[in-house]
């Protein structure tokens, strides 16, 4: 996979659906809330997209509701259907 510098941090895109992502707008979207999290999980609705961040459960920030293995359940209760995303990891 590609790997991509975002501020002072390094990821992996891990999947992409759709080629949902788009490094410059990734850019544009970042801010320094991302940097505690594992991964960033990127949707599109509308035209816009949005980001959420999520933990594996070592992370001393992770909850329940940003568990990584619960990326899917989150994009089908909270993305437009069937809308494009992707998910980067942290490395």
């Amino acid at each position: 996979m590609k790997t991509y510098q975002i501020e002072n941090n390094n990821y992996e895109l891990i999947k992409d659906y759709k080629n949902a992502f788009d490094f410059e707008t990734v850019k544009e979207r970042y801010t320094e809330y991302f940097e505690d999290y594992d991964y960033i999980l990127g949707d599109w609705a509308y035209g816009k997209l949005r980001l959420k961040g999520f933990c594996d459960k070592k992370n001393k920030k992770y909850k329940p509701i940003n568990d990584i293995d619960k990326t899917e359940e989150y994009i089908k209760e909270n993305g437009a259907y069937d809308c494009k995303y992707f998910i980067l990891k942290k490395i």
